[in-house]
């Protein structure tokens, strides 16, 4: 009999192959530690859980079929390391079974890893390779520290300003200050450096007591201290994530796939990677004319030499940049000009005429009868405006059950 894990190497465009990779999974019995998750239990076992690593699958989807033996081999391997069960748990949910915690956590795909935190859900989903070796990996680097202790504050003025950082000056690792910011850094160790000095070491920097500050990007950027209750999670959270997390992200190849999930239009700059300039307009604007619109689309820069098809796509080159264009995964919209970045409200109701249908009407039927000065004739115009190209970076069907959903646009 085929082992299940040496079944994941056949070729599945031959259905033999499928049916063999099947029936390997179906006779050999679960011998992972597996928590089957359900409304009863789930807030329970998840709360009490340091790092809990869930699969949200379907019995019916092959490609949940396939990972159910890797995903119990990587649990063996991680509980001989974490035997602690409330350091550690691989968990599963049924979707079909369970369909009200899969709408809970937004799930459209299947199999969807997701990482818990004493039950808070992470932003980033696992989506690394499909293999014992990776998902064991990823766990452990989850369970490694995310602070790196100085010995000498004079080795603040050697850290790498092109990361945003989070300093903390405590007393003591074992007061409830400390815990607090241990625990924001397990959760947004991946948007900022975490770094503490603690005991005798910090003591110059703790004349009123323990604080916490932000080292912004750029070396002549000022520190900013945090001035909310170190023991309150809610607060020392949502400040250190509005300093991590930028109203203004980088779209990646790395990361497209995680913010097309995120299910909202994009408004993008494209920019030459060493134009710091434009990206500055373009954040100062962002913030000045559309923070109300957070929430209704995802604001990003993307580096033009990167990113020449999508420029292509809205009949652009990187000699035409920076280019301001809306993505709103169906198409693709370009701003008037970026010169026009300085006209106040111009950027917003740009997004507000997406929004409202009239940049697709627009395209599709030339301007509003509205936009048109009186005794100036409007004519139907038959264009249509270019394919969404950021769609592309959506996951991959040849990985994932992509559960279809329409989205409503005029």
């Amino acid at each position: 009999m085929l082992s299940p894990r040496d079944a994941m190497f056949l070729p599945l465009s031959d259905p033999a192959c499928v049916l063999v990779l099947l029936a390997a999974w179906a006779c050999t019995p679960a011998k992972g530690d597996i928590l089957n998750l359900e409304s009863g239990n789930i807030d329970d076992i998840l709360g009490n859980t340091d790092v809990a690593l869930v699969n949200f699958y379907a019995d019916w989807c092959r490609f949940s079929q396939m990972l159910h033996p890797i995903f119990e081999e990587a649990s063996n391997i991680i509980k001989e390391e974490y035997p602690d069960r409330n350091k550690v748990v691989f968990a599963r949910v049924d979707c079909d079974q369970h369909s009200d915690i899969a709408q809970r956590y937004r799930i459209s795909k299947y199999p969807t890893l997701k990482l818990f935190r004493n039950g808070m859900m992470m932003k980033r989903e696992y989506r690394g390779q499909r293999s014992v070796t990776a998902i064991a990996d990823y766990i452990r680097q989850q369970k490694s520290d995310p602070i790196r202790t100085v010995g000498d504050l004079e080795e603040l003025k050697t850290i790498d300003r092109s990361k945003r950082t989070i300093i903390g000056f405590f007393e003591t690792m074992e007061s409830d200050n400390y815990r607090t910011f241990e625990k924001v850094s397990n959760i947004l160790h991946d948007d900022c450096v975490f770094i503490a000095a603690v005991g005798e070491v910090s003591k110059p920097e703790r004349f009123s007591g323990d604080n916490v500050i932000y080292r912004p990007l750029g070396e002549s950027a000022p520190d900013m201290v945090y001035l909310g209750s170190l023991t309150n999670f809610d607060l020392a959270f949502a400040w250190t994530q509005d300093k991590c997390v930028p109203l203004v992200r980088e779209i990646t190849f790395e990361n497209g796939e995680e913010l097309t999930e995120e299910g909202l239009p994009f408004l993008i700059l494209f920019h030459m990677k060493d134009d710091m300039e434009s990206l500055e307009k373009f954040q100062r604007e962002v913030a000045r004319q559309l923070i109300s619109e957070k929430g209704t689309i995802n604001f990003l820069h993307a580096d033009c030499d990167k990113f020449r098809h999508p420029l292509l796509h809205i009949q652009k080159t990187p000699a035409d940049c920076p280019v301001i264009a809306i993505d709103s995964f169906r198409h693709m919209y370009v701003f008037s000009d970026y010169k026009d970045l300085a006209i106040p409200g111009k950027l917003k109701q740009f997004v507000l005429d997406l929004h409202s249908g009239k940049l697709h009407r627009e395209f599709h039927h030339g301007p509003d009868p509205t936009d048109v000065a009186p005794g100036q004739q409007t004519q139907d115009l038959a264009s249509s405006p270019p394919e969404s190209s950021f769609q592309k970076l959506a996951p991959s069907e040849y990985r994932y059950t992509i559960l279809k959903r329409d989205r409503d646009e005029l």
